[in-house]
């Protein structure tokens, strides 16, 4: 997208304001967004998209903030229905998955909301909880765990709740509910099919004996895969269980060795916990060698990008030419280095 630029006075204009307002940091950026507010004018936008444009900038704002202070703390975002009864089995699954990550030291993200929100809200406690609400009409505020409190914002656009209920997030666990929580179960499969999301571990988690993952696992795997809508093995990136222990562990263990990844030019550069052997870093290329769009998975030292930024510069690291195509697939190669026996031990 190229940029319209601004008259040399208004971007003078607009350098005074910053200069006002000490704004230093990411200044560019800053100016960007100024000046895209200015185009919007100059466009004779609509009211009402003017208003969507500002409520949805203030929102985003907003949670930001409310993110800010735990940004070095690993958060799981716990989805699923409202409507979920505090006697119901599924709302005992959510308090106990939530307790277990808590005591694990994880943050525990929900929609604010009653229901299964709740239920994972009580198992986190308060101090380890944050909540991304939605105004609606019809429905309860905040739940008692976190309304009133620092951890929790309402928002009025459900596509900035959701942006926000998925961004912060390293880890996500859907127990089952309505339309909202499918929709937000299929987001994440989409942004993580697509590569637009980083690999995350996504867990649908039921009732002991439960079987409503298993009916759409049918669905995926009767309807879906075999007509081609999907790619054989897309669903395989989602663990469907019954056991909070089972949830529990997908989510810590995806992270046993894995630590992040980055984008240098059209080098994939992945962070590990554990330096790779020789032995095992050829057979990573002898099963994964079918991704690369070329070389080969090779041992790396910290790119200058990643230097320029201190990004995590003490850890091990991997480069390799990712097939875009392939992109959907990391969650396996993924998958094969937390299974490394250089992996340190859980």
């Amino acid at each position: 997208m190229t940029e319209e630029p601004l008259p040399e006075s208004l971007a003078a204009e607009i350098n005074t304001v910053l200069d006002d307002a000490d704004v230093r940091t990411d200044r560019r950026l800053i100016m960007r967004m100024m000046r895209t507010a200015i185009l919007l004018g100059e466009d004779d936008t609509e009211r009402l998209d003017l208003k969507i444009a500002s409520a949805a900038l203030a929102e985003m704002r907003d949670a930001f903030r409310l993110f800010a202070p735990f940004r070095g703390v690993p958060k799981v975002t716990v989805f699923g229905s409202a409507r979920t009864r505090q006697d119901d089995p599924l709302y005992l699954q959510a308090r106990e998955v939530a307790a277990a990550l808590a005591e694990d030291g994880w943050m525990v993200v929900t929609g604010a909301g009653p229901g299964i929100m709740q239920a994972a809200a009580e198992g986190a406690g308060p101090e380890l909880s944050l909540g991304v609400s939605i105004r609606l009409p019809f429905e309860e505020k905040a739940n008692s765990l976190v309304a009133g409190s620092d951890h929790v914002v309402a928002m009025k656009y459900f596509f900035t709740r959701k942006l926000m209920l998925i961004k912060e997030s390293s880890g996500f666990i859907c127990l089952p509910g309505g339309f909202g929580t499918l929709d937000e179960m299929f987001e994440l499969l989409t942004l993580q099919q697509t590569g637009k999301a980083e690999p995350t571990p996504i867990v649908l988690l039921d009732e002991q004996g439960g079987s409503f993952w298993k009916g759409l696992q049918r669905f995926v795997d009767e309807d879906l895969s075999p007509t081609g809508v999907i790619s054989e093995g897309d669903f395989d990136r989602v663990v469907v269980t019954d056991s909070v222990d089972a949830a529990v562990a997908e989510i810590a263990g995806f992270w046993r060795n894995y630590d992040s990844l980055r984008w240098v030019g059209d080098t994939l550069v992945l962070r590990l916990r554990g330096e790779p052997t020789d032995d095992e870093i050829d057979d990573l290329n002898h099963r994964f060698g079918g991704m690369l769009s070329s070389g080969r998975i090779e041992r790396s030292a910290p790119r200058s990008p990643e230097i320029a930024d201190d990004d995590v510069l003490h850890l091990p690291r991997l480069a390799l030419h990712l097939d875009q195509r392939q992109v959907g697939n990391l969650f396996r190669l993924i998958a094969a280095i937390n299974a490394l026996g250089s992996a340190p031990a859980t």
